[in-house]
């Protein structure tokens, strides 16, 4: 989910997303709910990812971001939901393969 600048209005961005099986999403213009959904996500991902560890190079950080991405969906509780993670909020049960990973 995005805001509705240019740079996420791209081909090459489109493309991209297409190329890796997402689903691109805009925020509606002047909606704060949905912008501030974005906008938390961003600061959480400065915060704790991008500048909350010390890094020796641009790839090192490069290669922690999955990790990163891995602990915000399944582990790390939000508090807008409830302290769920967002990955509970699909509904997966026991025998769902996406339940049991690494």
């Amino acid at each position: 989910m995005t805001d509705n600048g240019a740079c996420y209005k791209s081909k090459a961005l489109r493309k991209t997303c297409r190329d890796l099986g997402l689903k691109h999403v805009r925020t509606k213009p002047d909606t704060p709910k949905t912008n501030g959904k974005a906008e938390r996500f961003i600061q959480a991902a400065l915060r704790e990812w991008a500048y909350g560890n010390s890094y020796q190079t641009s790839q090192e950080r490069a290669n922690a971001l999955p990790f990163w991405n891995h602990l915000y969906n399944w582990h790390r509780p939000h508090g807008g939901i409830n302290d769920q993670t967002p990955i509970s909020r699909l509904g997966f049960n026991r025998d769902n393969l996406l339940r049991h990973h690494i």
